[in-house]
């Protein structure tokens, strides 16, 4: 059995102060694009909509780019394409796929509110730390994001690989 390896005093409150903080800078920014009419989640995919080419990508990809599931980032494309923020599309390329593309409507709505968001996100973190700490703060959540989206593809494939063999099994024993 393995020893649990428990956090020092210092690592205790770090955790803690970033549990806090985060928290309630997230709450602040998502309260401000609301101010504005829009959630935190429909300004994360305008952004990444507009910065793709063409202002277009495949909705398992910005699913995976926002940490929706496609699930729910269905739901909300099809609120912001009732909004007229966003088209969705079939891929020329793969007709199963799914395109969703920010329209200039949609476009014209994030330039009105980047400003706001942009302030909130510079008077609530990044203006308190200097450049090399918020360099820190980047290069240790870019190695905690790639070790999840690896966890995340690994447990997928192995979701993948059981419902494959419980398909299998049940072919089989309808078979007989």
């Amino acid at each position: 059995m393995e020893t649990t390896r428990w956090l020092t005093a210092s690592q205790q409150r770090a955790w803690r102060a970033y549990l806090m903080g985060s928290a309630r800078l997230m709450e602040r920014l998502d309260r401000d694009l609301r101010a504005l009419g829009l959630s935190m989640p429909e300004y994360e995919i305008m952004v990444r909509l507009s910065e793709a080419p063409e202002r277009t990508l495949r909705m398992a990809e910005l699913a995976d780019s926002v940490n929706h599931s496609r699930s729910r980032l269905t739901h909300t494309i099809a609120r912001m394409e009732a909004a007229g923020m966003v088209e969705r599309d079939t891929c020329a390329s793969d007709r199963r796929g799914v395109l969703a593309r920010l329209t200039e409507a949609g476009y014209a709505r994030l330039v009105e509110v980047a400003p706001t968001h942009v302030s909130g996100v510079r008077d609530g973190l990044v203006d308190l730390v200097s450049d090399e700490d918020f360099e820190v703060v980047g290069r240790v959540f870019e190695a905690v994001g790639a070790r999840e989206v690896q966890a995340c593809r690994k447990h997928r494939a192995e979701a993948a690989t059981e419902d494959a063999a419980t398909t299998a099994a049940t072919k089989s024993a309808t078979a007989d």
